[in-house]
């Protein structure tokens, strides 16, 4: 069969416009015959519900018109009875849309016309969008390479072949200058839609841009041998990187360097000379912190796990190597291994140490009445609280040197009457402040702990049950690169948080508001979790 030229035409617009667009060939047709259809009905009248078919393979626009099947005709050019539709098909149904009858072509009018070719447009340009965020939504996380197309109020516009990125200003490294036509490499941290079209988000100043540079750069982090454990940045100063190997006979810090240096000074390079300390990965978080804080020596270093802060003493001279230049290495040091960093000299350590000593002797020299002598001596012993005096075996009391039983025993009855003193106290308090008996059936509940629990007005196991471990222990939060410690009901009652979970779900089993685990199911959780 021979095929007109305006159908030719039409298939070979069609293959254009698909080559061009990068679009499917299909879309292109199925919105060429969206606006025949348009162009249709103000030919056939707006109410006339018309499709149109252009076959793919010849060309050949074929117009249909669509009815409604009712069962009572009311609007003969839009609705058709039931009989007559099942005669057209026999599968027909009230409500269902039928082919009724094929309308003839005609000639369109310039406003038809005009009014098609906006619709093709819009169609495509809608085909083009969905296409370039189905490509690129599965890239974030890669490096993509593009061309600078224009610079706009600071922001760079990137041309990466089948769509366009953005690098906004505050994603550059500071100082960095771009001009029309300059390569780039960069990282895609987001892709979202958004009503203009899709929108790439790319970055030189995420963390992540480091690590993909250097998986480029060494053979062993693209193999998986050598893993990148984390990176912290401050952009175009200085950088850490943790890496580690899965092979013992690869030192993941050599690899990284190369030979010579030839590595990573192609990622210093690209990120316009940044200085890049590579440090070995440690499961031990002492000793990870430890390395992180190079080139700085640490004398100890002391773990707070509760709240992820660690104290680190470092000689006098190194004070300043330690915290680096505003702060930058221990800022880095923390933001690579994700703990606060507390940095005390040699002397400040001591100083505290000391405060801490004068406390505690103080502490003994009120509660069991004693001299300073002696309390300076249990102090001296490594007792921290008269609560620890009280329960120490007596042998070991007595083993202090110029204590003796008849001494060591003195001093345990007159710990153990100051607890009973304090004790009662706290009692008067519970009861002055309607905190209910019922809270003793939870393990781990003193009388101290319903006292703060009075003063924040909780009383009940059913108010005990709707709190959360935050409420007992407090909790950190990060604003603005500063940590603040909100402290919980039980702040200094030397209560984990674990242990604080499991108080309040045992008050939520005894209120009524869950059922206990039946011993196996529990056994078989803690098993799962180890």
């Amino acid at each position: 069969m021979a095929v007109s030229a305006n159908r030719l035409e039409i298939l070979q617009i069609a293959d254009a416009v698909a080559r061009e667009k990068s679009i499917d060939r299909s879309i292109v047709l199925a919105s060429m015959a969206e606006a025949l259809a348009k162009a249709a009905r103000s030919r056939y009248g707006q109410e006339t519900d018309i499709s149109v078919e252009i076959d793919p393979r010849t060309g050949n626009v074929t117009y249909w018109r669509l009815r409604l099947v009712v069962d009572k005709v009311e609007n003969p050019a839009t609705e058709i009875s039931l009989d007559e539709a099942k005669a057209k098909n026999p599968a027909a149904l009230v409500g269902d849309k039928i082919i009724s009858d094929q309308l003839p072509p005609f000639d369109y009018g310039r406003i038809a016309a005009q009014s098609a070719k906006q619709i093709v447009v819009q169609k495509v340009r809608e085909a083009e969008r969905d296409r370039q965020y189905e490509e690129y939504k599965d890239r974030i996380g890669e490096i993509v390479n593009g061309v600078v197309k224009r610079v706009e109020y600071g922001n760079v516009i990137i041309d990466l072949g089948r769509g366009e990125g953005v690098i906004r200003r505050d994603e550059m490294i500071p100082r960095e200058m771009f001009r029309p036509g300059d390569r780039v490499r960069a990282y895609v941290y987001d892709v979202r839609r958004e009503q203009r079209g899709p929108q790439i988000f790319l970055s030189r100043t995420h963390p992540q841009f480091m690590s993909k540079l250097f998986k480029q750069e060494v053979p062993e982090i693209y193999d998986g041998v050598i893993e990148v454990k984390s990176v912290a940045r401050d952009p175009g100063s200085r950088a850490k990187i943790a890496v580690v190997s899965r092979d013992s006979s690869i030192d993941p810090v050599g690899a990284c360097v190369g030979m010579r240096g030839s590595r990573v000074q192609a990622v210093v390079q690209e990120l316009q000379g940044e200085r890049i300390d590579i440090i070995p990965w440690s499961a031990d978080a002492a000793t990870f912190i430890v390395n992180a804080l190079q080139p700085a020596e640490v004398v100890k270093v002391v773990l707070d796990e509760d709240s992820a802060r660690i104290e680190v003493v470092v000689p006098d001279d190194q004070l300043s190597l330690a915290i680096g230049r505003r702060g930058q290495n221990v800022r880095l040091a923390s933001q690579l291994t994700g703990w606060d960093i507390d940095i005390l000299t040699e002397a400040e350590e001591s100083e505290r140490r000391q405060r801490e000593f004068e406390e505690r002797t103080r502490v003994f020299m009120n509660a069991i009445d004693v001299d300073e002598v002696v309390g300076r001596l249990l102090a001296s012993e490594g007792f921290r609280s008269v609560e620890e005096l009280a329960y120490v075996e007596l042998p070991e009391l007595a083993s202090i040197e110029g204590f003796d039983e008849e001494t060591a025993g003195e001093i345990q009855a007159r710990a153990l009457g100051y607890l009973e003193r304090v004790e009662a106290e706290n009692e008067e308090r519970r009861k002055a402040l309607g905190v209910l008996d019922e809270l003793r059936e939870i393990d781990g509940m003193t009388t101290a702990m319903m006292v703060r629990l009075g003063e924040n007005d909780v009383k009940s196991m059913e108010d005990f049950a709707g709190c959360v471990p935050d409420d007992l222990v407090g909790w950190t939060e990060k604003k603005d690169g500063e940590t603040t410690k909100n402290e919980g009901f039980f702040e200094g009652l030397d209560l984990s948080r674990e242990e604080a979970e499991a108080m309040i779900m045992a008050a939520r089993v005894r209120a009524g508001w869950i059922e206990e685990a039946a011993p196996e199911a529990a056994e078989a959780a803690e098993a799962e979790g180890e």
